[in-house]
């Protein structure tokens, strides 16, 4: 009888590798617990500047020592430890001589590895861990966490470039229908392209870096995306015309929900992995407040405000007369040192007998609170899919990036919200706050119609569940194919 070897015996050894970005780990560190969860050894690489920073504020060690053979490992992000990394940071400082340093790192990581790599999952944006993963002959699959919408309309720049429909023309151009991104030619405009779409030099180092990207993570042997087949099938579809394979098992957060409430029952306690300070003072706050009575502000970890912004995003929530709940990072303001800090006290005084203003928040515990009822985001992809499962309906007010693509799908595809991108003006915000909040219940049924079907997916026998059972299948079973072998 034919014995199986050590390696056919042993779990499946998977390593998870986000870019060193709040929203990126996130929804990252969910699937590597989903797999942890599926009896697989992980290896959560992280750079070590978010480690430190994560066991600072959490109790990731502690939390992850309950699933034998899940390894936290550090890696460089190429950057010396005393680098702010404050606003854009990752696209500012990405070059090639910061690439290779972690490219060698990387590679170093992969070949000494006891047991042996099975499996790799790289965040969609790091091109060279496909390099090295196809050299060394690992299978490896691609995360693109920003939405699929958002991943398509990245890969369509060079063809919208052919179409002459780039660079933008002007802000009369803004609204202007984009045609060249199929599936997407109803509804997407100029205003609503990636935030670097405009720049005036269509050959600026950003827009050619992250179309560079897009396009080498369809090399990848997989892509997996965070969402489901019901919010992004027409999409999805052309996705698989570039990459035949692709796992939509979103929402993650969701879908570990589901998964850890399987396991454990209700009261489990899930890990938040935040990279600053929680202010859980708010909880109580929102306790005394009346079912759907608050909307909830954040802009996430990125968001850099003026002080005028600040002011009137205020002004707007106070003159709504709807209570509010009011995320202010210090270092979000945009000034010198220390003014922020000072200008958010100031706000907050101001603010006592309407809002409560913090430095961070429980976002996913305060927009499943039943005080909430609307959420003023900046419509990053993580805040938005946990909006859709809370059913709280959306006021988007996008940043950079992905969100200008997101913000316009919350507001004419999917119907959940308002897209009030390239605005900051108090009567505006005011009028949209109410809409959301008091005037238009159309947004309320919406979102609570959507929220029971994606919450269906991830149940057993959803798209989503079903999903993420064949990645893990596939994975078990090593039938991710290489394009190259040693």
């Amino acid at each position: 009888m034919e014995m199986d070897s050590p390696s056919q015996c042993r779990p499946p050894h998977v390593v998870i590798f986000p870019l060193p970005l709040q929203g990126h780990i996130n929804s990252m560190i969910k699937l590597a617990e989903l797999l942890a969860l599926a009896g697989f050894k992980l290896t959560f690489l992280n750079s070590h500047h978010n480690h430190e920073r994560l066991i600072k504020f959490t109790n990731i060690v502690a939390y992850f020592k309950r699933y034998p053979g899940f390894e936290l490992k550090t890696i460089t992000d190429g950057l010396p430890l005393d680098h702010p990394r404050s606003g854009n940071w990752f696209l500012e400082t990405y070059e090639e001589a910061i690439v290779m340093k972690i490219k060698q790192s990387f590679r170093e990581m992969m070949i000494n590895s006891n047991p042996p790599v099975d499996c790799v999952i790289a965040d969609g944006f790091s091109g060279y861990a496909i390099d090295v993963a196809n050299e060394l002959g690992i299978p490896i699959i691609g995360f693109r966490t920003s939405s699929p919408r958002s991943f398509w309309v990245y890969y369509s720049i060079t063809d919208i470039i052919k179409a002459g429909e780039l660079p933008i023309r002007g802000s009369e151009d803004m609204d202007r229908l984009i045609t060249t991104v199929p599936g997407m030619e109803t509804y997407l405009r100029c205003r609503d392209l990636p935030s670097f779409c405009r720049k005036p030099d269509i050959e600026d180092s950003t827009v050619q870096l992250i179309v560079k990207q897009t396009r080498k993570s369809t090399q990848a042997d997989a892509l997996i995306f965070n969402t489901t087949d019901e919010l992004d099938e027409p999409i999805l579809s052309q996705i698989r015309t570039k990459c035949a394979n692709i796992y939509p098992i979103g929402p993650l957060h969701a879908q570990l929900n589901t998964r850890l409430k399987a396991k454990h029952g209700e009261s489990f306690d899930q890990f938040s992995n935040t990279l600053r300070e929680e202010d859980k003072s708010c909880i109580p706050w929102l306790d005394k407040q009346p079912n759907r009575s608050v909307i909830y502000v954040s802009f996430g970890s990125i968001t850099s405000t003026s002080r005028d912004q600040l002011v009137e995003l205020w002004y707007g929530l106070l003159n709504s007369k709807t209570k509010f709940l009011f995320v202010v990072r210090p270092d979000s303001v945009i000034g010198k040192d220390g003014e922020g800090e000072d200008f958010v006290k100031e706000l907050m005084e101001k603010s006592k007998d309407r809002g409560y203003i913090v430095d961070w928040a429980p976002q996913e515990v305060v927009l499943n609170h039943q005080a909430v009822g609307g959420f003023l985001t900046h419509s990053g992809w993580n805040s938005t899919l946990e909006s859709i499962v809370a059913g709280v309906p959306m006021v988007c007010w996008p940043y950079f990036a992905d969100q200008q693509v997101t913000s316009r799908v919350v507001s004419t595809v999917w119907k959940i919200g308002l897209d009030m991108k390239d605005v900051s003006d108090r009567k505006i915000v005011e009028k949209m706050v109410n809409d959301v909040m008091v005037d238009q219940k159309e947004f309320v049924n919406s979102a609570t119609d959507m929220a029971k079907v994606i919450n269906q997916c991830v149940s057993i026998g959803g798209s989503s569940s079903n999903n993420l059972d064949r990645l893990i299948e596939d994975i078990r079973m090593k039938r991710l194919k290489t394009t190259k072998r040693l």
